[in-house]
């Protein structure tokens, strides 16, 4: 009997499941995407009801194209959209408030009270994160005292506290299990990376009880079953971890040095520092990357808010595109952006920069800009705002960067990847499998299962399908960067000056 491995993808945007087999190819894949709830300007939430009933349903609708009985499969992978926080009633099981996205900023004056304190360094000591409402923590403390009844739950025990891939696991275990990884507990700023710990001090500061916090457990071991009842048969859960650390061990930077970058949502850079943390001189994010066994391998990151999502933008808000797989055609009717810039601080900008209060911008229009102008300036923007962290992030290390790695949806967009390799003056490579980070927890739950012995097992499966070498053009793009950077600078503090 043929056994496979099954990801379950939980998305900013939608919910996906794929079937792995031994040689890490895709069997089948299926997805469907849920809604994105506003309630006021800053705000983005997403019914937990919802995640959970959009991913049982892709699970079982990807054994369907396959023809895959529950038990032919091995191990189950939980990825996730990370710091997007929901909390329930344990004796219910029933979401206390809509989950708070990774990219709502309502906790930005609670952030600013936290630096007032003069708690920024301690923070980053402890956690390796800046103070920012992207962050889980603020988050939890926002429903503990906005919610009425929610902080009594707690006193009482009776509340919990997850993100993504705690809630799916909490669903899929029938309540049996509220654990998360060290990839996602380090993206919490509650967390302290060092010791592997809830960090009670950081508790008290935000006033949240350890209580409603998980158990915190490696990214690659046997967690517990499904309930049997869901799918007729009790599989095995092995593997979880946030989607950007789950992209990095997919893409197979297993040494540190090797860098990748995820091209979402949001953009996210990562490189593997090994299994000592370093602290970023320019507020890039150091992190967690994954445990096996006792074995834990860090990393530093860069989070871009709006990548693909500037992409969303221009087709679902401005309509200059029907959709996203558009925009490459249409940025491509032009040599260049024409003097055009945009900034995607829709949500505030994230790496280098942590500035909550920016807006979104587009900067150099004239009568003779276009459509085209406008969808190429904004691929330039995914790029420049890539090219910032990656800058960042080799001075930080000291490590030369020799490629990137890339992944992601709109890595498929040549054009994009041609600017990107142009604006870093290094080499791409995409692999033949995108979904690396469907792919990276199929590997960690593969191997807590022993479907894969060791590393030396999968390493050889990753394979490169094109590579990207930067144009000679470089003074060209030089001055179209100047003016990105200048765009950049007139968005920052937009709002609350």
């Amino acid at each position: 009997m043929q056994r496979y491995i099954l990801s379950l993808d939980a998305g900013t945007t939608s919910n996906r499941a794929i079937l792995f087999n031994y040689s890490g190819e895709i069997v089948a894949v299926a997805q469907q995407e849920f809604e994105q709830i506003y309630p006021q300007s800053g705000w983005v939430e997403h019914n937990p009801e919802t995640i959970w009933e959009t991913q049982f349903q892709v699970l079982k609708e990807v054994l369907q194209k396959a023809d895959v009985k529950p038990d032919q499969i091995e191990s189950i992978g939980i990825t996730n959209q990370r710091e997007t926080t929901i909390l329930w009633n344990r004796k219910t099981g029933k979401p206390v408030y809509n989950a708070i996205v990774w990219q709502d900023r309502r906790t930005a004056d609670t952030c600013d009270d936290l630096e007032a304190q003069g708690l920024e360094k301690l923070i980053a000591e402890k956690t390796g994160l800046v103070v920012d409402a992207y962050f889980s923590g603020t988050k939890i403390k926002w429903i503990l005292d906005n919610v009425p009844g929610v902080r009594k739950l707690a006193e009482e025990g009776n509340l919990a506290f997850g993100t993504v891939d705690t809630w799916l696991l909490w669903k899929l275990s029938g309540g049996k299990l509220h654990v998360t990884d060290v990839s996602n507990a380090s993206r919490t700023m509650i967390y302290n990376i060092h010791n592997l710990q809830w960090d009670e001090e950081l508790l008290k500061f935000v006033d949240i009880p350890a209580t409603v916090l998980p158990e915190v457990k490696p990214s690659s071991l046997v967690y517990g079953t499904t309930d049997a009842d869901l799918v007729g048969y009790g599989i095995p859960i092995g593997g979880i971890a946030g989607d950007q650390q789950a992209a990095l061990f997919g893409q197979m930077c297993i040494n540190p040095g090797m860098v990748k970058n995820t091209y979402g949502t949001g953009c996210f850079v990562v490189m593997n520092t090994g299994n000592q943390p370093i602290i970023s001189k320019h507020k890039l994010l150091t992190t967690i990357g994954w445990q096996i066994g006792n074995e834990v391998t860090y990393a530093l990151e860069g989070s871009i808010f709006m990548g693909g999502a500037v992409v969303q933008w221009l087709r679902d808000q401005i309509g200059i595109i029907q959709s996203s797989s558009e925009i490459e055609a249409l940025a491509g009717q032009v040599e260049d952006s024409g003097g055009v810039a945009l900034v995607q601080g829709f949500v505030g900008l994230g790496a280098p920069h942590w500035d909550q209060y920016a807006t979104g911008a587009i900067i150099g229009l004239r009568r003779a800009s276009t459509k085209a102008h406008i969808a190429r300036a904004a691929l330039e923007a995914i790029a420049f705002s890539s090219m910032e962290v990656i800058e960042t992030m080799v001075d930080d290390s000291g490590i030369e960067l020799n490629e990137l790695r890339v992944d992601g949806g709109a890595s498929v967009n040549n054009l994009l990847m041609q600017i990107q390799a142009d604006a870093i003056q290094t080499k791409l490579v995409r692999p033949k499998i995108t979904e690396t980070t469907a792919l990276g927890v199929a590997y960690l739950a593969g191997l807590a299962t022993g479907f894969w012995q060791n590393l030396d097992e999968i390493v050889h499966q990753w394979q490169a399908d094109k590579e990207f070498e930067p144009t000679s053009e470089t003074d060209k793009i030089k001055k179209v960067i100047i003016d990105w950077k200048r765009a950049v600078e007139r968005s920052k503090h937009w709002y609350g000056e």
